[in-house]
């Protein structure tokens, strides 16, 4: 569990994983250190935020002390990483169910 003003229920692990691609995305495009208003850590834990509670855009920012455009610029990066995607929907409740349940 990661721990903010609430808690996330992803592991620790995931959102480290995510911050290291971030990391590595920032340093292939020569972003330098210290200039972004997040860390790669609470740029991870903002996308999976959104992806896991469906958080208003506005909220996420305001939580963070970023601007709201600074929040969408962040999480459309978020979002064009497809292990990010990969690895949030594999939860149990997006997994094909068998087609013998019940609907």
């Amino acid at each position: 569990m990661i721990a903010y003003r609430a808690m996330l229920d992803v592991p620790r692990e995931l959102a480290h994983y995510v911050s290291r691609l971030f990391h590595t995305e920032r340093r292939r495009r020569g972003i330098r250190k210290n200039s972004r208003a997040l860390t790669c850590f609470r740029q991870a834990v903002l996308g999976l935020r959104w992806f896991r509670q469906d958080v208003d855009v506005t909220a996420l920012a305001r939580d963070d002390g970023i601007s709201r455009a600074t929040g969408y610029r962040y999480l459309d990066e978020v979002s064009r990483c497809s292990p990010t995607r990969h690895q949030i929907s594999t939860t149990p409740s997006s997994r094909p169910r068998p087609t013998d349940w019940p609907t």
